[in-house]
C-alpha cells in the first residue's frame, strides 16, 4: 500500500467516525458547533489558567495537576453523553430536538461562563453582554438559578 493510499484509508476512517458520532449526537449544526468550541476554549484558557497564571482553584498551588486536568476532561466527556442520552430521549419520544437543543443550550451556557470565570484569573476584562448572553443561554436550556 502506498503511502498516499495509506494516508487516503486514515482520513476515510477518521471522516467516518466523525460522521457516526455527530449522527449519534444529533446532527452537526451550529448548535453542536458553538458547544464543542467553547469547551474547547475552556480546556485551552484552564490549562493557560494552571500552566501560566499558576492560578487554578483545582489544585493546591493553583499549577497544573494532571488528576484535574483528567477529571476536567471526564466531565467533558459527561457533557457529550447528557447530550447524546437528550437526543436519545427527542428520538424515541418524537420531541424533535427539543431536549437536545436544550441542553446544548445549558452546557454552552455553562461552558462560557467557565471561559469567563478562567478569563477574570488572567486578568482579561470580559464585557458584561457576553456574561449576559451566557447566562440566556444557561437558562434557556434550563437552569433558573
Amino acid at each position: 500500500m502506498t503511502p498516499l493510499a495509506v494516508k487516503n484509508l486514515v482520513l476515510a476512517i477518521i471522516a467516518a467516525v466523525g460522521t457516526g458520532i455527530a449522527t449519534a449526537l444529533g446532527g452537526w449544526d451550529m448548535a453542536l458547533q458553538a458547544l464543542l468550541a467553547v469547551m474547547a476554549i475552556d480546556i485551552v484558557t484552564g490549562l493557560l489558567v494552571a500552566l501560566v497564571w499558576k492560578k487554578s482553584g483545582k489544585s493546591a498551588t493553583g499549577a497544573a495537576d494532571s488528576r484535574a486536568m483528567f477529571k476536567g476532561l471526564c466531565r467533558k466527556f459527561v457533557i457529550i453523553l447528557a447530550v447524546f442520552l437528550a437526543q436519545q430521549i427527542d428520538r424515541s419520544t418524537g420531541l424533535g430536538g427539543v431536549l437536545r437543543l436544550g441542553a446544548i443550550l445549558f452546557f454552552t451556557g455553562n461552558e462560557g461562563l467557565s471561559v469567563v470565570e478562567n478569563a477574570g484569573l488572567m486578568g482579561v476584562p470580559m464585557p458584561k453582554i457576553i456574561k449576559d448572553a451566557l447566562e440566556q443561554l444557561r437558562k434557556k436550556g434550563g437552569d433558573k438559578e
